[in-house]
């Protein structure tokens, strides 16, 4: 199989140019208000939403990777969202918080095939209707990400890695696998880094069969410029870290990926208990 690709959210035109050429593969930006706020207030995630100007001024600079805009969940104004979006320079669209096979026909109706759609399945609903809607995606150009934050949410978790300890995705991942549609699911810290370590969660990509995942913020820390980001990090040697501890995954055993897993679920109940407030 081949590598996992990586994704990262950016709205800076010259970060977006520098971190396409040190293996980041799709830019993402952020058009997703609707109803975030009120779900995910109390917890530290990327809640900013990016301008029409800021996507245009990033699909200028872009030579190498697809740059994807998330937008609101299905609305009265969706088609209008879409078109702007697309006309600014999006390459691919992402549809959050859907939980219906109708959102998904009524999307893909509105996109009109003028661009590959990723599907967030971020929610319960999603993930237990997957093999209903999952017929109407064109393998090699739609695609699904799983989203854990609002995942975990929906299911009343304490820690967003919960639905990965319990195998709750083992099911999608072999349907996925099987009907030849490229997934991700969540993000991922810098190695050595992360409640639950970057290079634990690694395994689990690759013991499920994984295609994508999310730099997380620990990989641009607000940074505006290049130079910015390299005063933190040095950014390819934390994506080579990555490609390292990947490619030990891919040439271990099922056990030795068992292992692993159990100790990402041991960890991850373990800060799970500490949200449940007994």
């Amino acid at each position: 199989m081949s590598q996992l690709d990586f994704m990262m959210i950016t709205a800076s035109p010259e970060v977006a140019a520098f971190i396409e050429q040190h293996g980041v593969a799709r830019i993402f930006l952020d058009q997703e208000v609707l109803g975030k706020a009120e779900r995910q207030g109390h917890l530290n995630t990327h809640k900013a939403s990016h301008s029409l100007e800021e996507i245009a001024a990033v699909a200028r600079v872009l030579t190498k990777a697809e740059l994807m805009v998330r937008v609101n969940p299905l609305n009265p104004h969706s088609q209008v969202e879409i078109d702007v979006a697309l006309e600014c320079g999006a390459q691919r669209l992402m549809l959050p918080m859907f939980t219906t096979r109708r959102e998904v026909e009524v999307f893909l109706t509105l996109v009109a095939q003028r661009v590959p759609v990723t599907f967030l399945a971020e929610t319960p609903q999603a993930l237990a209707r997957l093999p209903d809607w999952l017929p109407l995606l064109w393998p090699g150009r739609d695609e699904v990400h799983i989203g854990l934050n609002d995942l975990s949410l929906g299911m009343g978790l304490d820690f967003l890695f919960e639905p990965l300890a319990g195998r709750l995705l083992d099911h999608a991942a072999e349907r996925l696998n099987t009907a030849g549609i490229r997934w991700g699911v969540g993000g991922i810290a810098r190695i050595g880094q992360g409640e639950l370590l970057a290079e634990t969660v690694l395994g689990e990509h690759v013991r499920l069969g994984s295609q994508w995942v999310i730099l997380s913020r620990a990989f641009n820390q607000g940074a505006n410029t290049p130079s910015q980001l390299m005063e933190t990090l040095d950014f390819s040697a934390e994506i080579a870290k990555l490609r390292d501890f990947e490619a030990r995954w891919r040439h271990a055993s099922a056990d030795a990926l068992m292992a692993n897993l159990e100790q990402l679920a041991a960890c991850a109940y373990r800060i799970g208990r500490r949200g449940e407030g007994v």
